[in-house]
């Protein structure tokens, strides 16, 4: 009896194992040559990738992840963080910071003087976890396979080729090429002749990956089992509370400024009415061919806070209290929700009901990219639909061990969440 009780608190003892692991810090790499292909992020600084090489069985396979484009939730020195309930996570999360694109000169030049415009500001260290880590206690199917994070400086989930110059400021929309060059950059260190291959990317680099998987496979061996994710990139097409597609008209001018148009999907595009729409990945997704999988919350807090209810929507802030904490939400605001919920699921029928080589996550926690935080991948008390972490379901489907597509209940339901709910900016 002394020794199964033992057994079983070593168990739950090491289930915290996961947060005390050393980090793996993994250095910058330049791509040097960029130049002479015209990519360069939006102040004309060289773009930038991290490479952690694989071993082992893993050592002919590789995972390439665009990076988030708003502040590292999951780095414990970060200063903006602390807890307010086990469950749930604060994290600074203003406008500027949370804004994944920047549509107009004023935005991107403010932008360029920041991480997210410059490989100059960027940290020369990225802190690999979650789906990039190299343990396999914490990362099972991924952890011996080169996994490279794509530096994000373009602001246009690394889709525009233009550039701005008015004589005395110039900035360098060239996301297109900087995909292009840091691709070219890798495939003589291995990508060329790659087993198996993930395209992944959370936020504006989840975006990212709807964009580009497509072309990611045409760089790879035909023999290559190839595949995609997009990590809380479903951004979708939906009116405001005030009855505007303010995001549209937002994604209208970013794809304008940017020269976006010709970098869309060209069977999307050359099918649609208006061919803008295929920037978002729910008029682009069934004219991608490569296999895909989607992971998001249905109560995404990013679309939540600035497609459902932008600040211009809210002039009066009454939504300010629900944002911050959605047991404050009174019934109206929750029905609101519960109807953003219904429209992303509506976006996802086709995919959900046809897409044979598809696979979903969806899950109903206030959430905003899950999968390179260790504790929402693949933790002890990580997130779970059917018993199943985000970690297991997106191995089952990469590996086909089994069909996955989960769907969560409407909220509250899910007790396994971890809630990222942002205060409004002070």
């Amino acid at each position: 009896m002394r020794v199964a009780a033992y057994v079983i608190f070593v168990v739950l003892s090491c289930a915290w194992c996961v947060f005390s692991e050393a980090r793996l810090e993994v250095p910058m790499t330049l791509v040097r040559n960029a130049s002479e292909k015209g990519a360069l992020c939006l102040d004309g600084s060289l773009p930038a990738y991290h490479l952690d090489r694989g071993f082992g069985a893993g050592a002919g396979n590789w995972l390439l992840q665009f990076e988030v484009s708003f502040i590292d939730a999951t780095n414990p020195k970060a200063p903006h963080q602390q807890f307010r309930r086990p469950k749930e996570l604060l994290m600074w999360f203003s406008d500027s910071e949370a804004s994944g694109w920047c549509n107009d000169v004023e935005s991107c030049l403010e932008r360029a003087g920041t991480r997210r415009g410059s490989t100059r500001y960027m940290s020369k260290y990225e802190v690999f976890s979650g789906i990039l880590s190299n343990n396999a206690s914490l990362n099972p199917d991924f952890y011996n396979w080169n996994r490279v994070k794509l530096r994000y400086c373009d602001g246009a989930s690394f889709a525009g080729d233009a550039k701005f110059d008015n004589g005395t400021t110039k900035l360098y929309f060239r996301g297109q090429k900087i995909w292009q060059a840091i691709i070219s950059d890798l495939l003589p260190k291995g990508l060329r002749k790659a087993t198996k291959a993930l395209l992944s990317g959370c936020s504006a680099g989840g975006l990212a990956s709807f964009l580009h998987c497509d072309n990611f496979t045409s760089f790879l061996p035909q023999n290559a089992s190839v595949k995609c994710l997009s990590d809380a990139g479903f951004f979708l097409d939906e009116k405001d509370i005030s009855l505007n597609h303010s995001m549209r008209a937002y994604y209208e001018d970013l794809i304008s400024l940017q020269g976006v148009e010709k970098n869309l999907h060209e069977n999307c595009t050359s099918s649609l009415y208006y061919p803008l729409q295929c920037f978002f990945p729910q008029y682009a997704l069934e004219f991608i061919k490569t296999p895909f999988f989607i992971l998001n919350s249905a109560y995404d807090v990013y679309q939540f806070h600035h497609i459902l209810v932008p600040p211009s929507a809210d002039l009066h802030g009454r939504w300010n209290r629900c944002k911050l904490d959605p047991i404050a939400c009174n019934p109206n605001q929750l029905n609101i929700l519960q109807g953003f919920r219904k429209y992303m699921f509506a976006a996802l029928k086709q995919f959900y009901a046809y897409s044979r080589r598809g696979g979903m996550f969806i899950n109903s926690c206030f959430a905003h990219c899950q999968s390179e935080s260790q504790d929402t991948w693949f933790a002890f008390d990580s997130p779970r639909l059917n018993n199943k972490t985000i970690a297991e379901a997106v191995g089952d489907w990469y590996f086909s061990r089994r069909i996955t597509k989960e769907i969560d209940c409407a909220y509250p339901c899910d007790n396994t969440c971890h809630n990222l709910i942002p205060p409004p900016p002070q």
